[in-house]
């Protein structure tokens, strides 16, 4: 008959021990982690990319924009006599910023509404749905690219592949790009075509309205086109929002499709954004000074536009989280 061997008084005092200091050192380490210290350690690179790629650069051009700076020579500090050059005597400034207000105008609606109808036809639950929303997302992973303005381009030339298909209707297409009438068209049909990340946003959205409304309504004898204003639009007002914003921000900046489509801004300047505009005077003309100044015009451009956009939000985007329209 075997005995059991019981730990003696001493041993359990060990044991007890090793708990305690296992604990004692879980919980030392939890809270050095705890601490901020912790936080700063991981936010670091990026702390450090805002500081040294973003901050410094924007107050460094904000110090440019009151100097006559340019790559051949130091910056001479003159106040505010570009601001004044821009907004009294340069033609070309208005010239292009009033072809921007176009773009944007023509661009950011047509973006968002082909978003949110794709997006509203992709929220089946149907065979193969998602082969066909990575399809369909793809050109936005591209993006405005050189290589994809040098396609868009060729497509949209006189013996392009968009007049190939009109001949078969037998309309004589001409040369898009080309036509001051329609250059800029080309280059608004260009975003549009990349909505892919607006729709994202909409699918994403579209996914977390509640079916229970849907359903309600159905009894009520609501129809798709009344769900959708009355339930569908309401309920996707905040990624409306975002999309909105985003849209703003990135249409006021578009700067690669009309260099290399329409040729620097041609014909007749008419797809001569503010962004080439820009990019003349500082790499052109090497006016670093006059540019910087651009750039802040075009900054506070787009603080005005987003904060009235956010201002006015408060009337027309619902949070499904409050009792009714955010106040």
């Amino acid at each position: 008959m075997s005995s059991t061997t019981r730990p003696t008084t001493s041993q359990m005092a060990d044991n007890v021990s090793k708990q305690i200091r296992k604990k004692t050192l879980i919980s030392r380490i939890n809270s050095r982690w705890e601490s901020p210290v912790a936080g700063y350690l991981f936010i670091g690179p990026w702390l450090i990319g805002f500081l040294a790629l973003t901050l410094y650069p924007m107050i460094q051009s904000l110090y440019y924009s009151f100097t006559d700076f340019s790559l051949l020579n130091a910056p001479n500090w003159i106040g505010t006599r570009n601001y004044e050059k821009i907004l009294t005597v340069d033609d070309k400034f208005l010239k292009s910023l009033k072809v921007t207000f176009l773009y944007v105008i023509g661009s950011v609606p047509l973006r968002l509404i082909a978003a949110l109808l794709i997006a509203v036809l992709l929220n089946k639950n149907v065979r193969g749905i998602s082969f066909y929303r990575t399809a369909i997302y793809f050109p936005s992973l591209i993006g405005g690219s050189i290589a994809v303005s040098l396609l868009w381009k060729n497509m949209f030339s006189r013996d392009g592949f968009i007049n190939d298909i009109l001949h078969l209707f037998g309309v004589q297409g001409t040369g898009w790009t080309n036509n001051p009438d329609t250059a800029l068209g080309t280059l608004v049909l260009l975003v549009v075509w990349q909505f892919g990340s607006a729709m994202v946003i909409f699918l994403g959205g579209l996914k977390q309205i509640p079916t229970d409304l849907y359903e309600a309504s159905s009894v009520d004898g609501a129809k798709k086109i009344s769900q959708f204003f009355r339930i569908t639009l309401p309920m996707l007002s905040p990624s409306i929002y975002f999309n909105l914003i985003m849209g703003f921000i990135g249409s006021f900046q578009m700067f690669t499709p009309a260099l290399i489509i329409t040729n620097n801004g041609g014909p007749m300047s008419s797809t001569f954004v503010y962004a080439l505009y820009l990019y003349e005077r500082a790499f052109g003309r090497m006016e670093m000074g006059y540019a910087s100044a651009l750039a802040w015009i075009m900054l506070i451009i787009i603080v005005i536009v987003t904060s009235t956009i956010s201002l006015t939000s408060k009337y027309w985007v619902f949070y499904e989280s409050e009792t009714g329209r955010k106040r």
